[in-house]
């Protein structure tokens, strides 16, 4: 099973849709908007590829968010932050399955999905 998340108006989330179907590849789309965002699955993705990683400082809800919430950033707090406003997590995170267990990928350049699938 492979999972696509992010929010649908994001440029890099239909690109990623656009090349799984162009590729003829089966997916299924979470937004984290419209679908919420667990705590569970966020705790799994910073564990797979780390919360600096996930974090997306460059966003505008990052540039949006009190210098207090920004101060002394951990692993927690990114988390916290994540959950509480999932805009901040870059996109678009794919969950999926291979031959070594669940993996997880952040962001889309074809040629990266290319060598994942």
């Amino acid at each position: 099973m492979t999972t696509l998340y992010g929010i649908k108006n994001c440029d890099t989330v239909r690109k990623a849709q656009k090349w799984f179907k162009s590729e003829g590849l089966k997916y299924t789309f979470h937004d984290f908007r419209a679908d919420g965002l667990v705590k569970k699955d966020l705790s799994a993705w910073v564990k797979a590829v780390g919360w600096e990683v996930l974090l997306n400082k460059r966003s505008t809800t990052w540039k949006q968010l009190s210098d207090k919430d920004k101060e002394t950033v951990d692993e927690t707090k990114a988390i916290a932050l994540m959950l509480a406003n999932p805009t901040l997590i870059k996109r678009p995170v794919l969950v999926f399955k291979n031959q070594n267990g669940k993996k997880v990928h952040v962001g889309f350049k074809p040629a990266e999905y290319k060598a994942l699938f």
